[in-house]
């Protein structure tokens, strides 16, 4: 389907009542310390890994690879115009680690899905770089965004995602220079969670999750992320902290105007006991030794409305931060 035959989003669309109720993103990003990521053409089911032109066996057994682990496994795919109808002869695939200190992105390609159970989605967890070592790599130093399209789990990430990573992907080619060379930045994705703030995107490897995305704020992502700075608009947080430690770090980075990838981590994350809502403190530590105690209450919304589209509705717990307190 072209981009000028999408349907337009309907006014109940839980990504525009999300948006006009002011809904805070901060803090909603999906929790993986790892991604992994393959190509495949042609439509996904809900459940993509196993509704697909993939082999609903292998998705299976991809998908069961992950089970207590932080890998969150993916399908991908060049968007509208850019892909081929048929599934290629050799798929691209990308493998990355999010931990700050062990981030990394890997990519090659397969002529076999099925070579991916080579991975070692242990080592994958945590971050070690021989996870992929059983497969023909490389290790990229530029980044990939993946924008959510998977109509078949909400019609919002179709009807708004696909505009925008069919956009994005253009800017991003008139954009890139000879040293950004390398293999497509701008792939459509399946659910990254998160569908009331479509367009949702994920920057890889360093984890960081996009809502409300357009065309420029996806390609002022990938340009800001190619010079290690995080773009705080419409950023959700890192998938490798929890959702409060996601709201914290971001909440610190704008009090100290430091964006640079790897300059903030979250260390630590406590749940208060004995309060009315839930409510927790998180330690935010800098690259040069300072350190944040900072306070996250958490909000069961006060207008109701749907966490996706044709879902009943309901009151999602949002997160605000309440004080940075310096600890040295």
């Amino acid at each position: 389907m072209r981009d000028d035959q999408l349907p337009p989003p309907q006014p109940h669309a839980c990504a525009l009542l999300s948006r006009d109720l002011g809904e805070p993103v901060a803090g909603t990003a999906a929790t993986q310390s790892a991604w992994l990521l393959l190509e495949q053409s042609g439509p996904w089911g809900r459940v993509a890994a196993r509704e697909s032109r993939l082999d609903p066996a292998l998705g299976g057994e991809l998908d069961g690879r992950t089970a207590g682990t932080g890998v969150r496994l993916c399908l991908i795919r060049r968007p509208e115009g850019r892909r081929p109808d048929h599934d290629p002869e050799r798929r691209r695939w990308f493998a990355a680690s999010t931990h700050p200190e062990r981030t990394w992105l890997a990519t090659g390609e397969v002529s076999d899905p099925a070579e991916l159970l080579r991975i070692d989605f242990a080592a994958l967890d945590a971050g070690d770089r021989t996870a992929v070592a059983e497969l023909e790599h490389t290790f990229l130093d530029t980044p990939i965004l993946g924008v959510c399209t998977n109509g078949k789990r909400d019609v919002c990430c179709a009807t708004l995602g696909r505009r925008v990573v069919i956009a994005a992907d253009a800017l991003d080619a008139d954009a890139r220079t000879s040293a950004a060379a390398g293999p497509p930045a701008v792939w459509e994705i399946t659910h990254l969670g998160g569908h009331k703030f479509a367009p949702t995107g994920v920057l890889l490897p360093s984890g960081y999750l996009y809502g409300r995305l357009d065309a420029a704020l996806a390609t002022r992502v990938l340009t800001e992320a190619r010079r290690d700075q995080v773009v705080a608009d419409g950023c959700r947080g890192r998938s490798t902290w929890s959702r409060p430690g996601q709201a914290a770090e971001l909440a610190v980075r704008a009090e100290l105007e430091e964006w640079r990838t790897g300059a903030v981590v979250v260390t630590a994350v406590a749940k208060l006991a004995g309060e009315p809502e839930p409510a927790w403190t998180a330690t935010v530590e800098t690259e040069d030794g300072r350190a944040y105690e900072v306070s996250v209450a958490g909000a069961h919304a006060a207008v109701p409305r749907p966490e996706s589209c044709g879902k009943i509705e309901g009151s999602p717990l949002e997160l605000r931060v309440e004080a940075i307190e310096k600890l040295r």
